[in-house]
């Protein structure tokens, strides 16, 4: 692991200029990140992750820091790459609370790993906005760790609105009867496919396909030809970013038609609609976001002002919302990292994607669960209690 502590200089510029007010203290908010630089879910985290903790640690230091107690602090933020390998991650977790001392650490990326580092962040008493954690598994997890808080959803809300919207097509004459369904085999996409599967089968469809492969499998062609054997009116694949981009390719290339496709994580990516063009046109996949509300195209404006690049259409605004919350619990209870974690029980936050708190599991209970490339945007199709849902377009191949 290599420690980098980004963003010092934002940190120095604003401890400049408020001192020449007499407004801030030298000392600052040490904050954790882990999360892949390196393997397989280096891409996504490079998209939803690390830009969001740059442009949240970058805004916070420009007006000068975090208000504790009437103290404004600037944040420093120490890095490690967790190589896309939990127990680099356990370790990496470790570091940041016994060596490098921080005082809050930032979710790790993706279900496997966030769920890898939930006992470590318990047993050094940090609370976790598992921002990138999906599961049906949170009552449970709350109940092991109190202080760990889920943003994203639910396994099962995902699915079964994914589910939904076939089933509406299907009853509006618009989808046939025959459904393909791969998944990525570890924790999201086995869990994922697992709900899908009963949901799919309760809603009278027929699956016709269904296989997984390997976390960073690399040729994808056996498993896109074997859908296409099979003669599906809808392909659904639960899977990461390289996997999502792979499996879109290998549908282009044996011309899969299908009036419905849906891939996962990674398919909310502007590059994905940067790479396929007209042919992501009716693709579908997780999350979406109201892109016409005016609260998202501010965050989005800045983010890639301060970054360099786009967000994503699910996953950014949310790990930006989590630290959106952690910055206003820190304000209010201040640094006491149980107080933090009693506050995000009970506390309402005003975020980026609409005011959000926690139910008696710890769960966000207002987010989106299935977007859509319409006209070179991902706009939201469902949601669990949002606004800005539009209706869903039939794919119409590949051009």
């Amino acid at each position: 692991m290599k420690r980098r502590t980004a963003l010092k200089f934002a940190a120095a510029l604003a401890l400049t200029t408020s001192l020449a007010t007499g407004a801030v203290s030298a000392e600052t908010i040490r904050i954790g990140a882990a999360a892949p630089k390196t393997g397989p879910l280096a891409g996504g985290a490079a998209v939803s992750q690390w830009p969001n903790v740059t442009l949240w640690a970058a805004q916070v230091n420009e007006r000068g820091g975090i208000n504790v107690g009437g103290t404004m602090m600037p944040v420093e933020i120490i890095e490690y790459d967790d190589q896309t390998n939990p127990g680099e991650t356990i370790k990496a977790i470790q570091r940041l609370a016994t060596q490098d001392q921080v005082h809050f650490i930032v979710s790790p990326y993706g279900t496997g790993l966030v769920v890898a580092a939930a006992p470590i962040f318990a047993r050094y008493g940090y609370p976790l906005i598992a921002v990138s954690a999906i599961t049906d598994q949170q009552p449970a997890l709350s109940k092991q760790f109190p202080d760990m808080f889920f943003t994203l959803g639910t396994t099962s809300a995902l699915a079964e609105d994914t589910v939904k919207i076939l089933t509406d097509m299907r009853d509006a004459g618009q989808l046939g009867n025959k459904i393909a369904m791969v998944n990525v085999a570890d924790a999201f996409g086995i869990e994922l496919a697992g709900v899908a599967r009963d949901r799919f089968t309760e809603a009278g469809f027929d699956i016709v396909y269904d296989t997984s492969y390997p976390l960073g499998t690399q040729d994808l062609s056996p498993v896109m030809k074997g859908a296409k054997a099979a003669a599906p009116d809808a392909f659904v694949a639960w899977s990461y970013p390289p996997d999502t981009f792979a499996l879109t390719e290998q549908a282009i290339i044996e011309d899969l038609q299908v009036q419905a496709f849906y891939t996962a994580v990674a398919t909310p990516f502007p590059a994905f609609g940067a790479r396929f063009g007209t042919a992501a046109n009716g693709v579908m996949g997780p999350g979406g976001v109201n892109v016409d509300d005016a609260r998202f195209q501010d965050y989005a404006t800045a983010h890639e002002a301060v970054t360099g690049v786009k967000p994503d259409f699910w996953a950014s605004a949310t790990t930006y919302a989590s630290l959106e919350i952690l910055e206003q619990a820190i304000e209010a209870v201040g640094l006491d990292r149980k107080a933090v974690a009693d506050h995000l029980r009970t506390g309402t936050f005003d975020t980026v994607l609409g005011p959000i708190s926690f139910d008696e599991n710890n769960n966000n209970q207002a987010f989106w669960t299935v977007g859509q490339w319409q006209d070179g945007v991902f706009r939201g199709v469902a949601s669990r209690n949002r606004d800005g849902a539009v209706p869903v377009i039939l794919k119409d191949g590949w051009q």
